[in-house]
């Protein structure tokens, strides 16, 4: 069989680096152990059978791929999940040959119903899902997790605690949750090789003491601010984001990552505001010598331009 396989992501933000696709990389090597040929979708190509995964909601879909294309992922369907055969397979990295680090889950699913997250409905509870052991590679020292909240599972938190000292470097690219960091967890975070950045997340006012304490536990075990990345969800309330904001940059050096709310399926869109809060105030780095109301105070016609548009409410 010829199969074809078609990265959505990678084809709507072009040039702009993107993760490799978990879900393709295991078709793939499912198809080669059955002695398949496989390669990316080429429109003019005919082929036995085409997969197409979709990540996001609001990335478009190509209106070109063949009627009987199998597709998956949550931009596609919330419900898809891939063949626990081929979900059991590590993947084929040689798809993606710029790819110099490992990537997966030790756990799936969330405990949490945050209403912004469709984490719980797609995976669940949170469950052990695999050991650290399972997903590196070996010519690389990178592994990049993917979790979604592995503090809440104390078998994420012992495979953490197993990696130390085994000489790979990680990175959990979805951010912790900060009110999950016990004194236990603070010593295995401190112990963890990391690639760059620690991740946490300040989605909501609630979470801010949190991230304060956590800060102040890694820096007692030499871990610095500049250290820590945290993400930080941005709705329409733009005074509430920045107040968030503003009381986490007191810690001198920490990095900030704006995420405006979308919401394709529930038709929540970021408004004009909210990207010039995400898009210019917070990666100009702007937000570390001014507030937000001292930004649009300095640039009038900012103001006015967000102004014109109705549905912002700053």
């Amino acid at each position: 069989m010829i199969i074809g396989l078609h990265d959505s992501e990678k084809e709507h933000f072009k040039k702009a680096k993107t993760f490799p696709n978990y879900a393709l990389m295991k078709i793939s090597a499912y198809h080669k152990a059955k002695g398949d040929t496989v390669e990316w979708w080429d429109p003019v190509k005919t082929y036995d059978r085409v997969y197409s995964s979709k990540i996001f909601d609001f990335t478009e879909e190509n209106k070109d791929l063949p009627p009987d294309t199998i597709k998956g992922g949550t931009g596609y369907d919330i419900e898809s999940k891939l063949p626990q055969e081929i979900d059991d397979i590590y993947p084929d990295y040689s798809i993606y040959p710029d790819c110099d680090y490992a990537i997966g889950y030790i756990t799936r699913g969330c405990p949490r119903k945050c209403p912004w997250c469709y984490v719980p409905q797609k995976e669940g509870n949170i469950k052990p899902y695999r050991k650290w052991t399972q997903l590196v590679r070996f010519d690389t020292p990178n592994l990049i997790l993917m979790d979604n909240n592995i503090l809440a599972c104390r078998y994420g938190i012992e495979q953490l605690k197993d990696m130390i000292g085994k000489g790979w470097k990680i990175d959990l690219n979805q951010g912790m949750d900060a009110r999950l960091v016990t004194e236990e967890v603070a010593d295995i975070l401190a112990g963890l090789d990391w690639i760059k950045w620690i991740r946490f997340s300040c989605d909501t006012i609630g979470q801010i003491e949190s991230i304060d304490r956590v800060a102040e536990m890694l820096g007692s075990r030499g871990i610095k601010p500049y250290r820590l990345f945290i993400y930080v969800l941005v709705r329409k309330d733009l005074d509430e984001a920045d107040y968030r904001v503003q009381r986490l940059k007191r810690h001198k050096g920490i990095h900030l990552y704006a995420q405006a709310e979308r919401n394709e399926g529930l038709g929540i869109r970021p408004n004009k505001a909210q990207l010039e809060f995400t898009n210019r105030y917070i990666y100009g780095n702007l937000y570390r010598k001014e507030t937000w109301k001292e930004y649009l105070d300095k640039r009038p016609w900012i103001r006015q331009r967000l102004e014109r548009d109705t549905d912002c409410t700053n």
